[in-house]
């Protein structure tokens, strides 16, 4: 069995913790689902996705070519972030798929999870989908976002 693998540059432009737990939930994740049978399925699968951090919040880029915004379901169950949906093959592809010889495109149902920090809103979340680029931004709620403080004379 093949699990998917998380291309990752080679050398980090800056190390944080952050990605050390992003990257330490997923290969949990994928033993989990090894173990429960839920990547045993051959049609499940994960899109390619970075998670980036902003002055906002946060923003998750996922490659979702071919697909329109009905095809694709986001939520976010507490801090967990979780894209799904599924790539179906037109009538025209299951006909050109008795003469294909060779093919590397996925089908079938796929799904993307990643922990976000505790600091994220909600209530804030939008999504935009452009040029096969899912872009999910979630914000980071008000309390969490840095203040001055100024200080009062005696």
């Amino acid at each position: 069995m093949v699990l998917p693998v998380r291309r990752t540059r080679a050398v980090p432009a800056q190390w944080t913790p952050f990605s050390e737990f992003e990257d330490l939930y997923d290969r949990m994740g994928r033993l989990l689902d090894v173990a429960f049978g839920e990547s045993a399925r051959p049609d499940v699968w994960t899109p390619f996705a970075d998670v980036s951090e902003n002055e906002d919040g946060y923003v998750v880029e996922a490659e979702v070519p071919g697909l329109r915004k009905d095809d694709i379901d986001i939520r976010l169950d507490g801090n967990e972030l979780i894209i799904s949906g599924e790539v179906r093959e037109s009538g025209e592809q299951a006909e050109k798929a008795r003469r294909l010889r060779h093919s590397t495109r996925r089908y079938g149902r796929f799904e993307y999870r990643t922990m976000l920090p505790h600091d994220i809103d909600p209530e804030r979340v939008s999504a935009r989908l452009d040029n096969g680029v899912l872009s999910v931004s979630v914000a980071r709620s008000e309390r969490a976002k840095p203040r001055q403080i100024s200080i009062t004379a005696e």
